[in-house]
């Protein structure tokens, strides 16, 4: 019932809307064919039947217009077919249009003027009479066409959007996807070295990893998120390294404005992971990481004292994960630069509009 009454309420909107506009366009014609009559009694009178045919061929050639285009939108698309769609709907109208002119013209001449009858009307000059008709329903179908293509082109143009949207948006969820499982399995390789070394210190670093590991699932679904949000984890994660290395890793944090900048989440992450996992860290040789702003970048660095047995190794998912989620985000790309000393990576970042993180 409520579907009904909404449905009916729909109708009526639409037929005073069809109404109004063509009672719109029959005064508009009247008048300017009649100005003068048009302001007073008699005058109305007398043209009274010319407004009411004025009134009926453009609600006619309106009522086709609008049936014409609903019939091809189903069948053929501006997009894939916009040529055969221009010749058959403009051949449909204006075959329509001829029509229905041409009859309504007769009938016109047939009830106001008393002499012309069946027997004796010109058939030719109702031919002649249905030109301006024509006329004005070449002019309807040029609005009909140009609506509906603009319709569709705009739709077509939303719908591509919406689909390169959610390729992307499935993309970077794959790739974020990637970093759950990779970074339990270190976490908890390295929970297992400790639990043999001491228990102290495997309770420490397992309530750290549950606050770290909160963060994890908490960007999950988040593109960006801010500087001081992953800086704070960064933070979070180094103490827990520390933890595990004592005096073999040294870090420091140099940034002072985070506002307004975001960055991929869990990039220093992975960065932070790649620099401990292949570079040696011991009492003799303390592995030395650093995170600094330059202007609108992040800069990260290590010293560069490579493990003998990766020292070839691939760099596996980090970098390439980080480049891959920034060229789906930006049209910025981090880069990677090596020293005879250092290792450093130089991360972009972003502003946004609005904040991302909720």
């Amino acid at each position: 019932m409520k579907k009904s009454f909404f449905g009916s309420a729909t109708i009526f909107y639409s037929l005073r809307r069809f109404i109004v506009m063509n009672f719109g366009i029959a005064t508009c014609l009247t008048l300017i064919s009649y100005p003068e009559e048009m302001f007073s009694l008699v005058g109305i009178r007398e043209i009274w039947p010319d407004w009411v045919f004025s009134f009926l061929m453009s609600s006619s050639l309106s009522m086709g217009g609008f049936k014409v285009e609903e019939y091809f939108d189903k069948r053929i698309s501006w997009i894939e077919q916009p040529v055969k769609r221009l010749l058959l709907t403009a051949t449909t109208y204006m075959l329509f249009s001829f029509i229905v002119s041409y009859v309504l013209v007769t009938l016109y001449v047939l009830i106001t003027v008393e002499a012309v009858t069946l027997q004796n009307i010109s058939w030719t000059r109702m031919l002649n009479n249905t030109i301006s008709p024509t006329i004005i329903a070449l002019i309807i179908i040029t609005i009909f066409i140009s609506r509906s293509w603009l319709f569709e082109w705009r739709n077509a143009a939303i719908e591509a959007e919406q689909l390169k949207s959610e390729k992307l948006a499935s993309q970077n969820q794959f790739l974020k996807d990637q970093l759950n499982p990779h970074f339990l399995f270190n976490s908890l390789n390295v929970l297992s070295n400790l639990v043999y070394e001491s228990a102290d210190r495997s309770a420490e670093f397992i309530q750290q990893l549950s606050k770290i590991y909160r963060y994890v699932l908490d960007v999950q679904q988040e593109q960006l998120v801010s500087l001081k949000r992953e800086l704070d984890f960064a933070e979070h994660y180094l103490s827990l390294q520390k933890i595990r290395f004592e005096n073999s890793l040294e870090y420091f944090i140099d940034v002072r404005e985070s506002q307004n900048l975001f960055l991929p989440p869990l990039s220093l992450q992975l960065l932070l992971e790649n620099a401990i996992k292949h570079n040696i860290a011991s009492r003799e040789k303390p592995l030395k990481i650093m995170i600094q702003q330059e202007n609108e970048s992040l800069i990260v660095r290590n010293v560069l004292q490579p493990k003998i047995s990766q020292e070839h190794s691939e760099k596996g998912i980090g970098l390439d994960n980080i480049i891959k989620r920034y060229a789906l985000l930006s049209d910025k790309s981090p880069t990677i630069r090596k020293t005879e000393s250092e290792y450093i990576v130089t991360l972009p970042l972003l502003k946004l509009n609005g904040n991302p993180d909720h």
